[in-house]
């Protein structure tokens, strides 16, 4: 794949994890998600709507928002009656996004360092555009000539979400409750069979924050980035069944893949960071070689090194792409 092609094939891609923000996205239509407050996400007019039908849950859209009613004063109570909303909407089976139901709860709040306000099942949180989180492992070996490769997992063909795509080695959503630790060493246990011991050498490195709409709502997440180099024997297992099978591919490969529609998209925005962090993808690039050859004035010719700069056109946009603020 040529440079050019490459390069605009990944810029393409992020702006499309981060439709959210274009012009003509359903931004400027949407109303602000409160509790006792505090913005938590965005809702469509649409689900508004629907949610005019439960006044004793929601308040009707005022100021640009659509509140939760304040009797509902408590973790507890915000959370079940929230959940009751949602039981009767998926017996309606009008939304598309809750025939995924999950019985997965994930946390609600403003922000990640903030106490949640409430859980919500995760099949229903881009009805409310509510701040969603992971964690996402990058698992590469380093040989003794210095080359770097990747461990990429192919999903399931039974899986909910992009069946049968390219993947990280290891991932999954933070459920309501759990830390980031358990759920990379649990992620990790059960798709790939890495003992915990392993999987807590990972270091963490980053994150990669942005925010899409489709047809089924808004989508603002924030995956915690871990790198784990591992030796060159090291072989991952599927484990339960989330995954067809691994692969352990150039780094060059991999760059290639992340760019094409075989690869999940959050996950190849999650090997484009590694690749930038690493410094396999750089602002100016200096590449030496020995093919020009001069007169050394004495009659023969004598071969020069010669340096060319080779630059990433998009890096900037890259690395903003990377990093939105949600």
């Amino acid at each position: 794949m040529a440079a050019a092609s490459w390069s605009e094939r990944v810029l393409h891609l992020l702006n499309r994890m981060n439709n959210f923000y274009a012009a003509g996205s359903c931004r400027a239509s949407c109303l602000r998600f409160e509790v006792d407050g505090a913005q938590v996400g965005w809702i469509r007019p649409h689900v508004a709507s629907l949610l005019s039908r439960y006044p004793q849950v929601f308040t009707a859209p005022r100021g640009g928002a659509v509140s939760l009613c304040q009797s509902l004063d408590s973790y507890e109570a915000r959370s079940e009656a929230v959940h009751e909303v949602l039981l009767a909407l998926r017996q309606e089976d009008s939304l598309t996004c809750l025939r995924g139901w999950r019985d997965e709860r994930y946390s609600v709040m403003p922000r990640f360092s903030d106490p949640p306000v409430m859980w919500m099942e995760r099949a229903a949180t881009s009805l409310f555009g509510v701040k969603r989180y992971g964690v996402h492992l990058n698992a590469y070996t380093v040989s003794d000539g210095g080359e770097v490769s990747m461990w990429l997992a192919r999903r399931s063909s039974t899986k909910q979400t992009y069946p049968g795509l390219l993947d990280n080695m290891a991932a999954g959503g933070l459920a309501a409750g759990v830390g980031i630790i358990h759920t990379l060493v649990k992620e990790c246990q059960e798709e790939a069979c890495v003992p915990a011991d392993t999987a807590m050498t990972a270091r963490p490195t980053a994150t990669v924050s942005y925010t899409y709409e489709d047809e089924e709502g808004v989508f603002p997440e924030s995956q915690f980035v871990f790198d784990l180099e591992v030796p060159v024997g090291f072989r991952p297992r599927v484990g339960d069944g989330e995954v067809q099978d691994f692969y352990l591919l150039p780094i060059e490969k991999v760059k290639e893949l992340l760019a094409t529609d075989d690869f999940k998209p959050n996950s190849a925005m999650v090997v484009l960071d590694f690749l930038i962090r690493h410094s396999l993808v750089e602002p100016d690039t200096g590449l030496w070689w020995s093919s020009v050859r001069r007169s050394a004035g004495d009659g023969r010719d004598q071969s020069v090194d010669a340096f060319l700069f080779l630059s990433e056109p998009h890096y900037q946009e890259f690395v903003t792409g990377l990093h939105q603020t949600l």
